[in-house]
């Protein structure tokens, strides 16, 4: 099975790569993560990390990992952020959920809180429970996801200057393939042809998707494709790569987490990378940075989306001499 998609020379014209994550696709395919039993090595990691939140179970009913998720669940919206996507989901109208729910259940019966969201009377729950799924298992490691789309913006750039927007297109994934003025998408959850008609293609890079990239359902709306990022398992590991075990001493004078973080630190380090190699939260690694900042030990700058926490002078000779003979010239700062 395939999907053909049709390209004019407008088309080719209006193809655009998002700058960042799309919320609610990442919802969405994080959802359908949590449910397959091997979606590959990083996504496993982070799935234990995760675990399997009220949010997802009640996901799951109307995002099921195999076959169709209704299309109102990733609206157009969500590229602006998502308060927006998570409005446009509210005003769905309700001839369009029911037959996009009827088109889920394929004939069988719905679960109970399904049904009631197809009738419209669980909409504002529904957007309750995308955003409690997304405040628990996406947002976490935002900067994270940031930095994957930000390395592969600059590799899709560099295909882009060597082999044109065909080019681009045929690199995102195997199972694209080009034919002529058709960009073919081959697997079983897809079928039939998708017309452009010079309304362009958004290329959204996605963490959360794995096998393959996949498409909206519905021709008629905003066209994209959304392709799973390429993700290094030692780059993008949520805690697979520990920091050094700091001396006793430091970790006496600063706390054991402190310690392993300003250990961390030594080469420059963003928060996502500090929170990963000392097994914290990014919100716990970047508070307590703060407080080594503070201290005089770390200095930190901004570096587009991300923000790197380097050694100063007095956190190296500190982590040099194990701690004890500076801890009279920290207490004065």
């Amino acid at each position: 099975m395939a999907l053909k998609i049709h390209f004019t020379a407008a088309d080719l014209a209006r193809v655009t790569v998002a700058a960042e994550p799309d919320p609610l696709w990442e919802v969405l395919l994080g959802v359908h993560a949590i449910q397959v039993r091997d979606p590959g090595p990083v996504l496993s990691r982070w799935r234990t990390r995760t675990g399997r939140p009220q949010s997802a179970r009640h996901l799951a009913h109307i995002a099921p990992a195999r076959g169709y998720s209704p299309d109102f669940l990733t609206p157009a919206e969500s590229a602006h952020g998502l308060p927006a996507g998570l409005e446009a989901v509210r005003a769905t109208p309700r001839a369009r959920l029911k037959s996009e729910v009827a088109l889920l259940a394929g004939g069988r019966p719905l679960a109970p809180w399904t049904a009631e969201v197809a009738s419209g009377r669980l909409l504002r729950e529904l957007t309750s429970t995308l955003a409690a799924f997304h405040r628990e298992t996406v947002a976490p490691h935002a900067e994270l996801l940031a930095e994957a789309v930000q390395d592969d913006r600059r590799h899709r750039a560099r295909v882009l200057l060597d082999s044109g927007v065909e080019g681009l297109l045929t690199g995102l994934h195997p199972l694209l393939t080009r034919s002529g003025d058709t960009l073919v998408l081959h697997g079983t959850h897809v079928t039939g042809d998708l017309h452009l008609d010079g309304r362009g293609v958004r290329l959204v890079p996605s963490f959360f998707c794995h096998g393959a990239p996949t498409v909206l359902a519905d021709p008629t709306l905003p066209p994209v494709i959304v392709y799973p990022m390429a993700l290094d398992p030692a780059r993008y590991g949520f805690g697979s790569t520990p920091a050094a075990d700091p001396s006793a001493a430091l970790a006496t004078l600063l706390g054991k987490t402190r310690a392993h973080l300003l250990t961390a630190a030594a080469g420059g380090r963003t928060t996502t990378e500090l929170s990963r190699r000392v097994g914290v939260s990014p919100a716990s690694a970047s508070y307590h940075a703060s407080i080594l900042r503070s201290a005089g030990l770390l200095t930190s700058h901004r570096e587009g989306t991300m923000v790197r926490h380097c050694l100063t002078d007095l956190g190296a000779g500190l982590l040099r001499r194990g701690g004890a003979e500076r801890a009279d010239e920290i207490s004065r700062r």
